[in-house]
């Protein structure tokens, strides 16, 4: 058997299991130490109960010879396509058929290379979440990917692309940066795609974390976006649903690609044809589970969970700024994007942290080049031990 060569290509080991890897090592060394873990972006609060109850309920119901339910439908129930659209695209003018429920955006983001052809131009910003240049590479087009630099001095808002391509990667508010993009702004890149006849695909993961009224929570709230765009948002974070993972991409019937005749064709009509085949749903009750986080109760009980970790996120951000780092993010979203002391690059600083203060964040470098000389921490602590995390890098005398 021949193997997928592309695989080669990619680096050695993802970020991430770099990172458990090297804090293993550490406390192996150092059993007697607490290590205050502010890399990975997990949540630590638990499920609220409007969506335990309501998982509770979906459980009794399986449980029944009426209630019972095998395989649902690939795109997603009825009942939680139609709270999306209600809650989400409220005037925005999408439709249940335009939303499809999946198991996460993390495995949508990587599975919508399948309906794209192999001689696309694709733009991805730098710095940037992994798994949208991984997934390419895996898929053959690594030479087709060019890099949109989001540098401090633009805020890490990249420019547009100096040169036509077909598929624009967004993330906004954006991880790892944690800063969010205006609508102007984003109007920039939805005028290019109808320009250019090309597509974006929008990560709009953190929008519950937006606090700022000039930041658009999805990209269909910019004119001439539901010609040009596809929208991924997730309840992993929203919700506190990394362990119970599901989420939804939104293609609407007006976005076309083109055949190599030039024809259009429905992205909309492909990626069905795609999620039919490969995948078989969500699971009923956490479909259910879903559905609750938009219950009055569920709202609220929501809303509680996402001030706490923006709360964490002010403790964070202004520790490090009254200790003398220069500090971006953690207003519209729960990264935290820090300057590494004199130019030090971020691999050396996360060692350097972890040995002087027990604390482990993310190296900036892991997402992309324009990365290094940063640092990413997130807000998904608790408060005890973000409070606790500032106090032991002040101490450390880190600057």
């Amino acid at each position: 058997m021949n193997i997928n060569e592309n695989f080669l290509k990619l680096e050695d080991s993802y970020l991430f299991s770099t990172i458990a890897k090297k804090v293993t090592k550490y406390q192996n060394e150092n059993p007697d130490k607490k290590i205050i873990r502010l890399g990975i972006g997990d949540v630590t609060k638990p499920i609220v109960p409007a969506v335990i109850n309501a998982m509770n309920k979906a459980i009794n119901e399986m449980g029944t010879a009426e209630g019972f339910r095998g395989y649902g439908p690939e795109q997603g129930y009825v009942f939680l396509r139609n709270k999306i659209v209600e809650n989400d695209y409220q005037n925005l003018g999408i439709e249940a058929d335009e939303i499809f429920v999946s198991d996460g955006a993390k495995c949508d983001c990587g599975n919508i290379v399948d309906i794209m052809g192999n001689d696309n131009k694709i733009a991805i910003t730098n710095p940037v979440y992994p798994v949208y240049v991984d997934t390419n590479v895996m898929a053959g087009r690594k030479e087709n990917i060019i890099y949109l630099d989001a540098l401090e001095e633009n805020n890490f808002i990249p420019q547009l692309p100096d040169q036509k391509v077909d598929i624009i990667y967004l993330c906004f508010p954006n991880n790892p940066t944690g800063v969010g993009i205006t609508r102007k702004e984003l109007k920039r890149f939805v005028d290019y795609a109808k320009e250019n006849k090309a597509i974006i695909f929008y990560d709009a993961a953190y929008e519950a974390f937006i606090t700022e009224e000039d930041i658009p929570h999805s990209i269909y709230e910019i004119e001439g976006a539901k010609d040009v765009a596809i929208e991924f948002k997730s309840f992993s974070k929203s919700a506190g649903f990394t362990g119970l993972r599901c989420a939804y991409v939104v293609v609407p019937k007006s976005v076309f690609g083109y055949d190599k005749q030039g024809e259009k064709v429905s992205l909309n009509k492909l990626w069905n044809r795609r999620t039919t085949t490969k995948f078989n749903g969500v699971s009923y009750v956490i479909q259910r589970a879903a559905e609750a986080t938009y219950s009055e109760e569920g709202k609220i009980q929501l809303k509680n969970n996402i001030d706490y970790y923006l709360e964490n996120a002010s403790i964070i951000k202004d520790g490090l700024k009254n200790i003398g780092f220069t500090v971006y993010g953690g207003v519209n979203s729960p990264y935290i994007w820090l300057k590494t002391p004199n130019n030090m690059k971020s691999w050396d600083f996360f060692d350097l942290l972890l040995e002087k203060a027990d604390v482990v964040g993310t190296p900036g470098v892991g997402f992309g080049s324009c990365g290094e000389f940063f640092f990413r921490l997130t807000a998904f602590g608790t408060k005890e031990n973000s409070l606790e995390a500032i106090d032991r890098i002040e101490k450390a005398n880190i600057l």
